[in-house]
């Protein structure tokens, strides 16, 4: 027996430079052994791997379909060796086959060498390069291209999308007092590939650490201040009062400090230039103030010796006995228990009263200069810091509710500080009143007393007529309480607003008909000086005055009456509402008087119910035609009221005449209005004669 050979491509046959993807599924069905015996013996079919290998496939003997029983992975063994053969049952016929596996995009970039470190100098010039990320993606093609790039798009740092070469933006720069490290997180991307049939892109993060190294670019710092010190009774020559306490504004590689009393000693106190310890040198009999003002002045000394960086600071002490004392208040010109301040009202929340200089001060020692602070009055407006004080300290007054310091609610706010000592049997203390005079601003708009105004006015009104008057109210005092109105939108073209007054008015031409437009809406604007502004509407309705009188469509109109139904005049008032525009009809001359009855409301005219035909009609007029005139008129409701009369040429007739008017004129008869026959066609006498006998008797 031997396989058959189909060549590069096929799924069938001896797997001669068969190749598979990696990301096939296991239990797929991935190629069909086949060959033939000769002698046309059965076949059966096998595959085998070397003892070492991992057993890729399987075969089914009888049909040759070979199953993929392992996953694959191309990174791992891109070639499997496999050993096939096809036996008839006595001849066994083996062959040696290398399946390539192909890529898919089943690798994830992976950064090498971590973790990312850096040290940077603060000082580095903008654009310089820092460092360089690597990682490495397994896949082959576009799947194992990488690029690089940062998550945070607002970061100080750049990256190159093909090096991985992390710079520093063009225009930034680092500083190690703001911020000494910072993390970066770079995204690696390959360039994706198809994974199970779908494209797919994969990435890995990595963060890269920059340390900021510092230089000597800050001046040195005082720590602790404000400082005081205490010189009692029985304090003796060269013991120490109080400490400094300097550092390098550098804190990466500080500088040496030393220490100097610039001036304010008068030869009474000494500092140590390297430790900070201030002493006193004389005895407190010696001391001829009460209070000493020292200025202490610190001095970086730089790595090769000389003088850098220098700072200067103050330092109070204050020469005090043994006795006890309450705590006390002081102000900037000393002993103080009323302190005032004006300011804004609704500050910001948080702000300070920079405008109190208040230090408290208890002039015993240890535990009898200990006390606690709080505020009385303030309901929660404000809060004081700190709370508790040894010996004395700057008192701070913080704004806690900013809505609550308003002008317009209360124009003066006063609280009490209290100061009470904690551990002393007599627990002494004192007060201070704080008084704050708050200052207006603008923090109101301009309120209408009604979001809508409604007014009603006649269509007559002349030029310049008041309509309504709106009222806006600011609460603000001064030029911000002061309001101005104006108008605005369709419909507001013909009035006017008093600027200060808020009175609406109609504009001096102003021609009003409430028949052409019976309603306007606009806005009216309250502002103050600073812009601020509220809206309210405005609805004008015109009163309809009776100014038209009722209209017929002409001054004499003819209508034909026939006998049993009415006939109808209309008259039209344009006046805009009821009653001005709503008509009544009358007759105001009919000779006889008796004949014709009219509908006030509808203007129907109708023959009085004892004529019901044209013989009575002639009876009541004897030698009178068909033709009726009437002197109607239209009056309105209005008042004062406007009527119109027009002349109505009744035409009266009945129903078998009227029939006989529309015969067809080419039959050769016409029968006239006013009731008269005439003949047209003499050659048809004996074919109308009998029409004629009947329209004489109706008439």
């Amino acid at each position: 027996p031997h396989f058959f050979d189909n060549g590069v491509g096929s799924t069938n046959g001896n797997m001669a430079l068969f190749s598979l993807p990696e990301d096939t599924p296991v239990g797929s069905h991935v190629y069909t052994l086949n060959g033939t015996d000769p002698e046309g013996d059965p076949i059966s079919y096998h595959i085998s791997f070397d003892p070492s290998a991992r057993s890729v496939f399987s075969v089914d003997p009888t049909f040759g379909n070979i199953t993929l029983v392992e996953e694959l992975d191309r990174e791992r063994e891109d070639e499997i060796e496999a050993i096939i053969s096809i036996s008839d049952g006595l001849n066994l016929v083996a062959e040696k086959v290398v399946i390539l596996v192909t890529d898919a995009n089943d690798e994830a970039p992976r950064f090498i060498q971590e973790p990312y470190v850096v040290l940077v100098p603060e000082d580095i010039p903008a654009g310089s390069s820092i460092f360089k990320v690597h990682a490495v993606d397994r896949d082959t093609g576009s799947g194992g291209s990488v690029t690089y790039f940062l998550q945070n798009l607002h970061s100080p740092f750049a990256v190159d999308r093909h090096s991985g070469v992390l710079r520093l933006q063009p225009e930034a720069t680092l500083d190690y007092e703001r911020s000494r490290t910072h993390y970066i997180p770079v995204v690696a991307k390959d360039g994706g590939g198809r994974l199970h049939g779908a494209d797919v892109v994969f990435s890995a993060t990595t963060t890269v650490t920059v340390n900021v190294e510092d230089v000597q670019d800050m001046a040195p710092v005082f720590v602790g201040t404000p400082y005081y010190g205490y010189v009692y009774e029985d304090t003796l020559p060269g013991s120490e009062v109080l400490k400094v306490v300097a550092m390098d504004g550098d804190r990466g590689k500080p500088n040496r400090i030393l220490y100097s009393l610039v001036n304010g000693s008068d030869g009474a106190f000494e500092i140590n230039q390297t430790s900070g310890d201030i002493s006193v040198r004389q005895s407190p009999a010696q001391l001829q103030r009460e209070v000493y003002e020292l200025h202490v002045q610190v001095t970086e000394i730089s790595p090769v010796g000389s003088p850098a960086a220098q700072a200067i600071v103050p330092v109070t002490i204050r020469i005090v006995d043994l006795n006890n004392h309450p705590p006390t208040f002081y102000g900037e010109s000393g002993p103080q228990n009323r302190f005032e301040l004006s300011m804004n009202e609704h500050p910001p929340q948080g702000e300070i009263l920079r405008g109190l200089k208040i230090t408290v001060n208890d002039s015993d020692q240890g535990a009898n200069a200990k006390f606690n602070l709080q505020l009385v009055g303030a309901r929660g407006i404000f809060r004081v810091v700190p709370q508790t004080v040894l010996n004395e300290a700057q008192v701070t007054i913080i704004v806690e509710n900013s809505a609550a310091i308003d002008f317009e609610k209360s124009k003066v706010l006063t609280f009490k500080l209290l100061a009470v000592e904690v551990n002393t049997p007599e627990k002494f203390s004192s007060t201070a009143d704080v008084v704050i005079q708050l200052l207006d601003t603008n923090d109101n708009v301009p309120k209408f007393n009604s979001h809508y105004y409604v007014a009603r006015i006649p269509e007559n009104a002349p030029g310049g007529s008041s309509v309504v008057a709106v009222t806006a109210v600011d609460p603000d005092t001064g030029h911000w309480g002061e309001v101005k109105y104006s108008i605005y939108g369709t419909g507001a073209d013909l009035f006017l607003i008093h600027p200060s007054t808020g009175l609406i008015y109609t504009q001096p031409w102003a021609s009003l008909d409430a028949e052409a437009t019976a309603r306007y809406n606009f806005f009216v604007k309250a502002e103050d000086m600073e812009g601020k502004y509220s809206v309210a509407e405005v609805f004008i309705t015109l009163s309809d005055v009776n100014d038209h009188r009722p209209q017929f469509g002409n001054s004499i109109q003819k209508k034909t009456m026939v006998l049993g139904t009415p006939v109808k005049i209309e008259a039209i008032d344009e006046d805009a509402e009821e009653p001005n525009n709503l008509v009544d009809y009358s007759i105001t001359h009919a000779e006889p008087a008796n004949v014709f009855d009219i509908d006030a409301h509808t203007g129907e005219i109708w023959l009085k119910n004892s004529i019901r035909s044209l013989d009575a009609l002639h009876n009541i007029t004897p030698g009178r035609d068909c033709i009726w005139s009437l002197e109607v008129q239209a009056k309105d409701r209005g008042s004062p009221s406007f009527s119109t009369t027009a002349l109505l040429k009744i035409d009266i007739t009945d129903a078998e005449v009227r029939r006989l008017r529309y015969i067809k004129r080419d039959q050769g008869l016409f029968l006239y209005p006013h009731c008269q026959i005439a003949l047209l066609n003499l050659s048809n006498m004996n074919l109308y004669s009998r029409v004629f006998q009947g329209a004489a008797r109706a008439s």
